[in-house]
């Protein structure tokens, strides 16, 4: 998977908890995957249309009702959902909400090599400076990126590093997506 598809599915809050319920087998329909992701109904409406939108659900024909359709995952859905199950197996859920942020996912797939605040945001073309920032202090807080300071470098670089929790998810995510 290419990361810009990682950071479009990312997009949303709930479409790895919803991705990765379905890939543990929870059926595709709205109570099941609400049950099972804690997710408020319109949250999850907005992340299963998300995801029906990027190809990676489509209805099963046959099931369902009209106004309570079932979903089934795509081809394309499956990769993603096993990417999202490994994902959610190696958080506890303390660290669900951090990891439902928009760019937390992609920064840390990012970080697979210490790296600078440029070569983050380089790898990452659509994050916004203040989005990166933003996302590297609440991963900070939460000892999943370690920040040390070049100080022989002119002028003085940061370097940052995934360490803890954050590591194991960089590496990961870092074995299934590609930046080419």
């Amino acid at each position: 998977m290419y990361i810009r598809s990682f950071v479009n599915i990312t997009s949303r809050a709930w479409a790895l908890p919803i991705l990765s319920s379905m890939h543990a087998g929870i059926a595709g329909r709205q109570a099941p995957l609400l049950a099972a992701t804690g997710a408020s109904r319109t949250a999850f409406a907005q992340s299963m249309e998300h995801l029906f939108e990027l190809g990676l659900l489509e209805r099963n024909p046959g099931y369902g009702h009209p106004l309570r359709p079932e979903f089934r995952l795509t081809r394309l859905g499956m990769t993603a959902a096993a990417i999202a199950n490994k994902i959610q197996s190696v958080s506890a859920d303390e660290d669900q909400d951090l990891l439902r942020r928009s760019w937390t996912l992609p920064v840390l797939t990012s970080l697979r090599a210490p790296s600078h605040f440029n070569d983050i945001k380089r790898n990452l073309q659509t994050i916004s400076d203040r989005a990166l920032s933003q996302s590297l202090k609440a991963m900070e807080v939460r000892s999943w990126v370690s920040r040390s300071v070049d100080e022989a470098a002119r002028p003085p670089r940061s370097l940052y590093s995934a360490i803890n929790t954050g590591g194991v998810i960089s590496k990961v995510t870092a074995a299934e997506i590609s930046f080419t």
